[in-house]
C-alpha cells in the first residue's frame, strides 16, 4: 500500500504516543501536541487512515494501530532510524543533527535501497541516540533497561539511549561528556531534588540534574 508522507508521519506519530504510555490508545489532542497540529484539522486524516484499516478509530473515541498501521509505521521508524545510522557513522553528522535530515529520507519508497543500506551499515540494531532499529520484518531488538533516575546508589551503569533526542538535550549532553557508552557510576542521590552525582571513568564527576537523569536510558552493568 502506497501512503502519503502525511500518513506516514501520522501512523509514526501514533505509534510514539502509543508505545509510550501504559493504556496503548492515543486520543485527538495527544496526536495534535505530537504533530504540532489543531485537534480540529485531525479527524479527516484520521478517517482516511481508518478507511485504509491502518487504525482502529472512532470518531470522539480515542484510537489505536491496527496490525497493518503498526507495520506500517515500524517501517517508517526503520528507514528513519537507518538513514539516522548512516549519516551519523558514515557522513560524520553529529547526532544532534542527523534527526532533521533523516526526516527527509525516511519517505524513501524503494525497499531494495533500504536493504542495501542495512546491509551497508552491517545491520545495525541501534540508531545514533540508542533507539532500537526494527529489522526487515518489524522486529525490534530486545534490551533490558532502565532510567538513570530509577538507578541505585553506588550502580555502575552505561549509557545506552536517550529519551529526549532534541538538539538542545544533546547538545547538553555533549558539555557534560555523556554520549552512547559512557559508562559512569552512581556516587550520590540528593534527598531534596532527586539530581545525581556520578562518576565517569576514574576521576571525573559530573552533577545531573533530575530533568537530565530522566531523559537518560542505561544499562546496569553488573560486577
Amino acid at each position: 500500500m502506497q501512503l502519503t508522507f502525511t500518513e506516514e508521519n501520522y501512523l509514526k506519530a501514533i505509534y510514539s504516543i502509543q508505545h509510550g504510555n501504559s493504556i496503548g490508545e492515543v486520543s485527538v489532542n495527544e496526536i495534535a501536541d505530537k504533530l504540532q497540529t489543531r485537534p480540529s484539522t485531525i479527524t479527516e486524516m484520521l478517517r482516511k487512515l481508518s478507511e485504509k484499516e491502518l487504525i482502529h478509530y472512532e470518531k470522539y473515541k480515542k484510537l489505536q494501530l491496527s496490525e497493518s498501521g503498526l507495520s506500517h509505521a515500524l517501517q517508517v521508524i526503520r528507514k528513519h532510524r537507518l538513514w539516522e545510522t548512516f549519516l551519523h557513522d558514515k557522513l560524520n553528522f553529529s547526532w544532534d543533527e542527523v534527526h532533521e535530515v533523516a526526516e527527509q529520507l525516511e519517505h524513501i519508497q524503494s525497499q531494495k535501497l533500504i536493504e542495501k543500506l542495512d546491509e551497508f551499515l552491517s545491520f545495525p540494531q541501534f540508531d545514533p541516540h540508542g533507539d532500537p532499529i526494527p529489522d526487515a520484518k518489524g522486529v525490534l531488538p530486545v534490551f533490558s533497561t532502565l532510567l538513570l533516575s530509577e538507578t541505585e546508589l553506588n550502580a555502575k551503569c552505561e549509557v545506552v539511549a536517550v529519551k529526549d533526542a532534541s538538539p538542545t538535550f544533546l547538545q547538553q549532553l555533549e558539555r557534560l561528556n555523556l554520549q552512547i557508552g559512557t559508562i559512569m557510576q552512581v556516587q550520590e542521590i540528593m534527598p531534596y531534588d532527586k539530581s545525581i552525582l556520578a562518576t565517569l571513568g576514574k576521576n571525573e564527576r559530573v552533577t545531573l540534574s533530575e530533568k537530565i537523569a530522566v531523559n537518560i536510558i542505561v544499562r546496569i552493568i553488573r560486577s
